[in-house]
This record gives structure tokens, sequence and C-alpha cells, in this order.
């Protein structure tokens, strides 16, 4: 490991590109500048995907380490390894260093890092935000960075003062010497980097913390709020071109024909071109220099699509096979027990549940820079996946991966849009670029996609059917439950197939499934394939998974007559501790069993764990002009060591309500004959702050590692929500969004 020295300008102005920037060239770069202090570490070992539960923090892997960057004026600026998209991560890591540093909170500053292969994740080997582990993935990595540099500067104030480290102290970005001496960090700088980087450093206990577990405003809050903060799709070169893009109403379609005479003659547009899509399509570009003539040009454009040769999904036939691969016998074995039982079992549920295609429809559509250079690329995005990003571009371009450089930008949200396996908006981007190249121009282009295209086109989260046979005693208790689940994988054929599809089991359809139950379950799995593009949806597999159990556990008690919580607490038993505090700590602080709710209201209960965290749902809902009306929603949180709390109410209120958005009348992706029937928040419909119940979050106190949270609140509103209709209707709710005229 080495010291090394940039200009306070960012990296981009010191020409480190993202994708150009090998560890050699880091640091040869470095060498040649000055003015402030930088680390950079490089763990050696495997560069491989790594799931975040086999993510440990001595675990050989290529790691992402952040750089730290201490100036003259005694600012620190923090290199986040992230996507900011609205999560916090920009204020979140910066207080993980802040606190092992000794830094004042005045004094630090942050900087989403370019592509590079010093930010990868820890935990994945890839340069990524997802899987809601940016802190959970690099909370030892932060803290020893910042316990790093401050061991560094130490020594050296001591070498200058001629006194022993251990006689200094720190405190607010100051070091003190044991004679009154005192010198800032930022005078200290020049004279740190020659300092050998300490290979171990003790990180402070918990009762040390000023900052971790303390309530932090957010870094970005005041540009965010006065509309300061530049977005992707705000940022524009001066000579970059706009781009529209005309895609075929059916995934995989190709241009027949085109007659572009009255695109070409509105005012603005520059050029129109054919050009190659993901999924083997074929599109049409209209290139302009604005938004504004792109789309009104777009509009004009006669066009005749091929659809022959790529299947037509319509959602009525595809719920039915997905019904019917459901019921039948077979499939890929997930969890094996007797279900022998199930014949002969005094009481029985049976159960089929449909969950539809739900689109990410993040309020920033997708949008993206790419200007090609001779024997380069450089882009600009608000994108989860870099490394990957950097590889398909690479391919596409003929260059290797470093050749590709790759700015991010911030983003106003994804929910796992922004990171596709297949870079399909920054790909297209790039064979617009190509294209536009082609034709004999230069320029940048910024493609950017509409609500609609963003909508029609995109990738959703499959669309799934569970088949459930509980058979339970004359006392309620279950004695052996036959499960399977019919659906698209969203990982065959992605590079994380290898490391995540097992034995034909795609992990994301059946994670969430039983635990921390102690039930018999038999899981078996059908996958199926459709021409339709899926992916990962904030919460993945839970976002299904959790409303199954927590229904049907919510039945099972029901029929045992006993308390929703109760028979929760006795099918966990004592294994699942965090389970049991999450749940209890939502009960307590909500009143439940205890207060009386006004008449008309009912409780509804749900639990599940997701990407290490367990929240724990207790709701309070009526019914308004037939509709469930959410009042009131108390949760019980238990993700280890709070890092932001003002970031984890954030989190787990916006989780909630997406969460609610779900069972919303319109919350779903359909299809007719291969076309997505929705094309905006018309007809597709997303919660509202006029939806928004109260929201109180309380946490689990704990020391242990933090775990993900960006998603686990989302899984166990719905089922909360369906269990208190129940209570208020009699009636169980099997399809998401609800459909009480089906129940």
């Amino acid at each position: 490991m080495r010291l090394e020295w940039i200009k306070r300008e960012s990296l981009a102005q010191v020409g480190i590109g993202a994708g150009a920037l090998s560890r050699r060239g880091f640091l040869k770069t470095g060498a040649a500048a000055s003015g402030g202090l930088v680390l950079g570490f490089f763990l050696p070992g495997a560069n491989r995907f790594a799931g975040a539960a086999e993510a440990k923090p001595d675990a050989k892997v290529y790691a992402p380490n952040a750089f730290l960057r201490v100036a003259p004026d005694n600012t620190v600026t923090v290199i986040v390894n992230r996507l900011e998209f609205g999560q916090g991560v920009q204020t979140s890591l910066p207080m993980l260093i802040a606190d092992e540093l000794d830094a004042d909170w005045s004094q630090m500053r942050s900087e989403l890092a370019p592509a590079a292969d010093v930010y990868r994740d820890p935990g994945f080997g890839i340069q990524m935000t997802g899987g809601s582990g940016s802190i959970a993935r690099s909370y030892t990595q932060y803290r020893e960075i910042g316990a790093r540099a401050r061991s560094m500067l130490v020594a050296a104030a001591a070498e200058q003062w001629k006194v022993a480290p251990g006689q200094c102290r720190t405190a607010k970005g100051v070091v003190y010497g044991p004679g009154g001496q005192k010198a800032t960090y930022g005078a200290l700088a020049d004279a740190a980097m020659k300092q050998p980087v300490p290979t171990t450093v003790a990180l402070k206990e918990p009762k040390q913390f000023r900052y971790i577990g303390k309530p932090m405003p957010r870094l970005d809050a005041r540009a965010k709020s006065t509309g300061k903060q530049q977005f992707g799709i705000d940022f524009k070169p001066a000579n970059a071109r706009t781009v529209l893009v005309a895609r075929p109403p059916v995934f995989g379609g190709k241009v027949a024909r085109v007659d572009a005479t009255a695109a070409r003659a509105v005012k603005g547009v520059l050029d129109v071109i054919e050009v190659d899509l993901d999924r083997s399509a074929r599109g049409v570009a209209v290139i302009a220099d604005g938004y504004w003539p792109a789309k009104q040009g777009r509009d004009a454009l006669q066009i005749e699509w091929d659809t022959s040769s790529v299947e037509k999904v319509s959602s009525d036939k595809q719920f039915a096979e997905l019904a019917a691969r459901a019921k039948a016998p077979g499939g890929a074995l997930a969890m094996k027990a007797d279900v022998s039982k199930l014949a002969s079992s005094a009481q029985r549920i049976s159960a089929v549940y449909e969950f539809p295609y739900l689109a990410h429809a993040p309020m920033e559509p997708l949008n993206c820079v790419v200007a090609l250079q001779e024997g380069g690329c450089t882009i600009w995005a608000g994108t989860q996946f870099q490394t990957i990003d950097q590889q398909v571009v690479a391919k596409l371009l003929d260059l290797k991966p470093e050749q590709v450089t790759i700015n991010t930008m911030m983003a106003g949200g994804g929910f796992g849009r922004r990171a596709v396996p297949t870079s399909d908006w920054i790909a297209d981007t790039v064979r617009v670029a190509k294209a536009w190249r082609a034709a004999g121009h230069a320029e940048p282009v910024k493609v950017v996609w509409s609500r609609e295209d963003d909508i029609k086109g995109g990738y959703y989260r499959p669309a799934y059917v569970h088949r459930a046979e509980i058979g339970l005693d004359a006392k309620g208790e279950i004695l052996a439950w036959d499960h399977k689940i019919a659906g698209q994988s969203i990982l065959t054929g992605t590079p994380f197939e290898p490391m995540m599809v097992k034995n034909g089991i795609d992990g994301t359809t059946v994670e969430g499934m039983g635990a921390p139950y102690e039930v018999p379950m038999q899981l078996t799995v059908e996958q199926v394939n459709a021409n339709v593009p899926v992916l990962w949806w904030r919460a993945v597999g839970s976002t299904h998974t959790a409303y199954v159990m927590e229904t049907l556990i919510d039945e099972a008690a029901h029929i045992a007559k006993m308390d929703p919580v109760a028979y929760r607490k006795k099918l966990m038993g004592d294994k699942h501790k965090r389970h049991l505090a999450a749940l209890d700590l939502a009960v307590a602080k909500s009143g439940y069993g205890k207060k009386t709710l006004p008449k008309g209201r009912a409780w509804g209960v749900a639990v599940h764990e997701s990407f290490g965290t367990v929240v724990a749902y207790v709701v309070e809902a009526s019914m308004v002009n037939g509709a469930p009306k959410l009042h009131k929603v108390t949760a019980g949180v238990h993700c280890n060591q709070p890092v932001n709390p003002l970031s984890i109410e954030a989190q787990v209120q916006g989780a909630a309500l997406m969460g609610l958005g779900t069972t919303l009348p319109g919350a779903a992706i359909t299809l007719k004959d291969g076309v997505v029937e929705q094309s905006n928040f018309g007809d597709y419909v997303v919660a509202r702050h006029s939806d928004m119940p109260q929201v109180e979050v309380h946490v689990v106190p704990s020391n242990d590692p933090p775990t993900g949270l960006g998603e686990p609140g989302l899984p166990p509103l719905a089922p909360a929500l369906a269990n208190a209709v129940f209570r208020l209707t009699g009636k169980r709710l099997r399809k998401l969004p609800f459909d009480l005229t089906a129940a």
C-alpha cells in the first residue's frame, strides 16, 4: 500500500478518468500532483462476485477502497464509491471516515467516484450500488481508511514536534501535542504523505463514536432543496446533441420501413438514423439541438415495425400458463420436506397468488451522455453498475475497459433500473454515438428517455404465481406445506448466473421463503421464459415471497384461533432473536393489544428479513368507500449498528410508501400482443403524498456491524395491510395489486 497525492480539484480535472484508471496509472498520476492527502489501498486476491452474506472483513478480494483527500484549507473530501440516488450514501459513508479520522463535521465534503478498480465493492468484486450493501459492505472499509489517515497525520505531527505519536491526540481536525502544540490536518497534509501507511489500525469502540449512530443532516440537502443539485438529466456538454429513440412496440422488434421526411422538417432536428438496440432490436434515433425538437421529430416519424419473429406476450394468457405450471407436479426442488400428511390433515389452506410485472419508474427517467474519442470513450451517467457498464461498452467499441471513462452522476431514484447486466440504456447511447459518428459527426450525444419510454420499454420485476397447499391439525398446528413458484428468472443469462443460480433455481426467486418460521415446507420452482425483459426491483424476491409468507402465516394463526403476533413468535422459537426483537419493538411502540383502536379500524402485522435486516410492521387500517385506507405504520427495525438514524427513518418511510403503492389498483404492468399497455403515471399507478400514512420508525439498539437498509422496509408493508383488510372484511387477498372483487 502506498500514499499518494492529487490536486484538490476533482478527479476528472486532474485527468483521472473513470475506467482509464488502473492501479499503476492512479499511483503514477497521483505522484505527479500535489495539494491534498489521498489514501488508496489495494488488497490483492480473487476478482469474483460474492454474495453479501459471504463478504467478511478479512476476505481477500479485489476491493474498491475509497480515497480520502485532506486539503490545505482543512476540508476533508471523501470519494464515495457508490451511486447516490436518494439513499443518503454521500452522508453516511463520510460519517464513518469522519468518526475514525476525528474530523469536524463542518469540514466534510463528498464526491461520487468515477469508474475504477479501486472503487470496487469489497463483497462483489465490481463497482456497484445494490443489494442494500453500501453501508453493510463498506462499514469496516471506510472506518479503516479514516483510522489510517488519522494515524499518518499524528505521525507527521509527532515527527515535527519530536515527540512520540502516543503523546499526541486529535479532535475536530486538529492534532495536539504534549507541549501545547497544535496543527490542523490541512497544515500537516504535506508531511503526512511521507509517512508509511499502517497495515493495521485500531478502530474505535461504539462508546467513542461521535457521529456514528447520531442523526446527521445530509451533506447534499441544501443543494437539493435549493434546486442547485445537478442530476444526470441536467448535465449536457455545450456541444452535445439531444437524442430520443423510437423503440419497437414489442421487445426485440425491428424497423421494417421508416419515412423520416416530416421528422427532418422539424426545426432543430439534425439527423434521423436507424440504430441497433438492446435485445437485438432495431429502432430510429432522432438527433436534435434540444429535447423538444427531438420529441417533435420522433412524433413525426412514420414507422412500420417488424415483430414477426418475436414472441408476443399477453398477460391473461401468461397468468393462465403460470397458474397451470404452479399447479402441475414437478419443478426444481429448492427445499425438501415430508408433505405426506397433507392428505390426512384436519384443516387445509389452498391458495394461489398472482404478482404482476412492475416498472421501476424512478422520478428521473434514464439518461446518458457519451463522447467518443480516438482510442477511448467518456460517459456521464447516474449508474449503479460502473464495472459492468465499462465491460459492455468496451466490447461494443472494441476497446479495453480501462479506455472507457465513466463519470458517476447524481441520480433521481433507480430501484434497480440503473443496474442492468446488459447495460441497455448506456449501451444504446453508445450505439447511437457510433451511428452519429459514422454519419460524419463528432459531437457527444445525450440520449434521454421520456416517462413513456421508461415504462413501456424498460426492464421489469417479473410476474409470478405461487401455489400453496398447507395441512394443519385440529389445533392449527402446521403439519405439511407444499409450495411452488412459477415465473421468470432474473439472473439466468447474466454474469451473476454461475454464483446465484443453483440446480436451475434463481436464488432471488425463493429468497424470503420459509425462515424464520419452523414449518415443514417443500418448495419447488418452475422457471418460465417470456419475451419480457426482467430485472431486480427494490427488495427483489422479497417483494412477493414476504407477501405470501406473511399472509399465509396470518391465515394459519386465524385457523389456530391464536393472536397473530403470538402465533408468529411461537413458530420462530428462540432461534431468531433479531426477528423477535424487531417484532416486539413494533408491537410495544404501536400499542398493539393494549390500546383500543377507533371504530372501523383494525390491526395488521407482518415481519420479514431481507438483506440482513429485519423489519416488523404493525399497521392501523380501515375501509373507506370500499377501499383500504392505511392510517398508521409502526416499524421495528433491526439493522444492527445504526449509522445515521435520519437516513434509516427516511429509507423505511420511503420503502413503506413504495410497498403501499404495490397494493393500489392500477399498480401493474400488463401486456397485450406483446405491447406494454401502460405509459405514464396516468395509467401506471404509484403511491403519492396523499397516500402516505403516519410512519413511526424505531430501531433495535445494537453494536454489531450494520446490515442493509435501502430495501428491507418495502416487503412487509403490503402483507401487513392485507392482514388488516382481512380483519375488516373477512377477505383474503391473493393478488397484488389488491382486488377485493376477486377475494
